[in-house]
């Protein structure tokens, strides 16, 4: 079995949002949305290498994943321009499904943290600026 089908496996079975395996090595996440990726970016792992499976990747999650040097990405639902992103940095990526963008979890409009990174390629800043949306949202303002 592969790493990315390890990943994907583990993904499908529910359990966790986000899963990145190398080897013997596997990370999991049951946190939603962005925040595995910025979770495993600030604990300083080591995730060059890894092969990623994560329920949904837009721009800012894809961002993250070229930062973290990943080799290779699934999703089920993926957006056009995280595609674009992955591929144009050397990263195979694939998904069941292309999609124009993300909502938000209320479907009443585009994902906070795709508007964060809108006019963002850098993907540390990207991290930087996803780290400053979140701490936002959390306190509510």
């Amino acid at each position: 079995m592969t790493d990315l089908q390890q990943a994907r496996q583990l993904l499908e079975t529910g359990e966790y949002t986000c899963v990145l395996c190398k080897g013997e090595s596997v990370h999991t996440s049951t946190l939603r949305g962005i925040a595995p990726m910025v979770e495993f970016l600030k604990s300083g792992l080591d995730l060059n290498g890894y092969s990623v499976a994560d329920k949904v990747v837009g721009k800012a999650p894809a961002l993250l994943f070229v930062l973290a040097g990943a080799k290779e990405v699934y999703a089920p639902v993926m957006t056009y321009s995280a595609k674009s992103i992955l591929t144009a940095h050397g990263i195979d990526a694939s998904c069941d499904q292309l999609a124009d963008q993300i909502q938000n979890r209320t479907g009443t409009g585009p994902c906070p943290m795709e508007q964060t990174v809108e006019k963002i390629d850098s993907p540390q800043e990207a991290f930087e600026a996803v780290q400053q949306t979140l701490a936002r949202l959390r306190t509510g303002k």
